[in-house]
């Protein structure tokens, strides 16, 4: 939040390059971390040094300017970059972690990577920051719309210019979003389309003046927002501990009496894969998450619609948390087949869930005006789950270890969801409003225009004649 606000009084690009620098130190932290501890405190300073989610997502948004229909191109950009690097980090981090392990011929017992096993990962990474840093100074503009050559001091001193607080964001495979922009964390194009009906008498007068005055005093946080905010956070909630407790179980020691567990019902120990292992799986995770939101979330979108395919990925999520603790009693010659089958199912729900969401929250908003505190709304509790999140899921990981039975934070998690699934009886269907969704593979294929139409649908219902209704549609381009 302070950085976002700092922007709008310094300028963008300095704010974005010194958050670059916040992540470069902490890398840097981390990866030099003797203990657990300094390790965390190199977490803690990337996140109070970086704040360039929100800044980005302005500066998208004063690129576009007034061009309103690159808008749905502009900001698909950041999901894009971010299912990127859902891939490539996994790969730097679990093919370069641990490098006296896993290259022993090159890296002696004295050498640094091997006193710090975590540092030529980070190294890398805060290289290629370092890159970034260098071009953005070089390269980037900057876009306040009052910091330009043109502009004075007293620009600045008056200036309208607003970074958003927060933006709304789920796990980490999903890239945040601002609820003002065209911005649903997703790189398919959607577009929202508003259906109103007004009641006037022949002569334009409206037929009932008290619903004028009440259509003024409407609430922000109506009770759809409320339901919806509570459902983003429940869905938050959970997709994180997924994230927390996935790597863990993978890594965690495997019990190799199969047998003895099926038999007991109780399912103890992880996978026992290495640090390598972890990271081809995770990058091949981010190719599947990909698919699914460039591919198969329009495809369905479009057959289902917007709120069936939400009632069915958040109904279907509790089955993504019941079935990993079984991938234990998998014989190893199909466990590689079952974790990828796993993660499909969870990547489904989850990657496809998520624009759900923020496209039902958008369409629940009473006006574009009241946007940005519901956007605050989702964002703070987004946050807040996502803090609660992780070290829930890790106490009751330690507890079912203890008690060899993992399975205990996979089913609490799944219960979360079913609670989820739940709360889906007190959300109700928008009536007036139709979205759309366009994948963003054609538009790779075959590169055009995305023409934004703002559609008006107007009906007249003529009280002299009883049932009689005349229908008008007006398009803008």
């Amino acid at each position: 939040m302070y950085w976002g606000g700092l922007s709008d009084r310094v300028g963008r690009k300095p704010v974005l390059l010194f958050g670059c620098f916040g992540t470069l130190l902490s890398l840097l932290v981390v990866g030099l971390a003797p203990n657990f501890w300094i390790a965390l405190l190199g977490r803690i300073l990337g996140g109070l040094l970086n704040g360039n989610i929100g800044v980005i997502q302005t500066m998208v948004g004063e690129l576009v300017g007034d061009r309103k229909e690159h808008e749905p191109k502009a900001y698909a950009v950041m999901p894009f970059v971010w299912s990127i690097g859902t891939i490539i980090g996994p790969s730097i981090g679990g093919y370069f972690a641990e490098p006296r392990d896993n290259f022993p011929s090159v890296i002696s017992s004295k050498n640094i990577f091997a006193i710090f096993p975590y540092l030529l990962p980070n190294l890398i990474c805060a290289l290629m920051l370092f890159v970034s840093i260098i071009a953005g100074y070089l390269f980037l503009d900057e876009t306040h719309p009052d910091m330009q050559p043109w502009s004075t001091a007293a620009d600045l001193d008056n200036t309208a210019a607003e970074t958003p607080l927060l933006p709304a964001a789920g796990s980490t495979a999903h890239a945040p979003a601002n609820l003002t922009a065209e911005s649903y964390g997703t790189f398919d194009s959607v577009a929202v389309e508003e259906h109103h009906t007004w009641h006037v008498r022949s002569d334009g007068r409206p037929l009932s003046v008290k619903s004028d005055a009440s259509s003024a005093k409407e609430k922000v946080f109506t009770r759809q927002v409320v339901m919806l905010v509570i459902a983003l956070g429940i869905f938050t909630y959970h997709s994180m501990t997924y994230d927390h407790l996935l790597p863990i179980f993978f890594q965690d020691e495997w019990k190799e009496d199969i047998s003895a567990m099926i038999v007991s019902g109780k399912f103890a120990g992880g996978l026992g894969m290495s640090v390598q292992q972890v990271g081809v799986i995770m990058s091949l995770n981010g190719i599947i998450a990909m698919f699914i939101q460039a591919v198969v979330f329009p495809i369905m979108a479009s057959w289902l619609g917007v709120w069936r395919l939400f009632v069915l990925v958040t109904v279907g999520h509790p089955i993504a948390y019941f079935v990993v603790p079984y991938l234990v009693v998998v014989p190893y010659e199909w466990l590689y087949t079952a974790v990828y089958t796993c993660l499909t199912i969870r990547n489904f729900f989850s990657i496809i869930a998520y624009p759900l969401l923020l496209i039902l929250l958008k369409e629940a908003s009473p006006g574009p005006s009241y946007l940005g505190k519901i956007n605050g709304l989702a964002a703070s509790t987004g946050a807040a789950c996502r803090t609660i999140a992780c070290p829930i899921a890790g106490i009751i990981y330690g507890i079912g270890s203890r008690i060899d039975f993992t399975a205990l934070a996979w089913w609490v998690s799944a219960i979360v969801a079913i609670v989820g699934a739940g709360q889906v009886a007190f959300i109700q269907q928008q009536q007036n409003k139709t979205t759309h969704v366009r994948s963003a593979v054609p538009c790779i294929v075959n590169p055009q225009e995305i023409v934004k139409h703002e559609v008006i649908h107007i009906a007249v219902d003529d009280v002299e004649r009883p049932g009689h209704t005349d229908h008008v549609r007006v398009e803008e381009v």
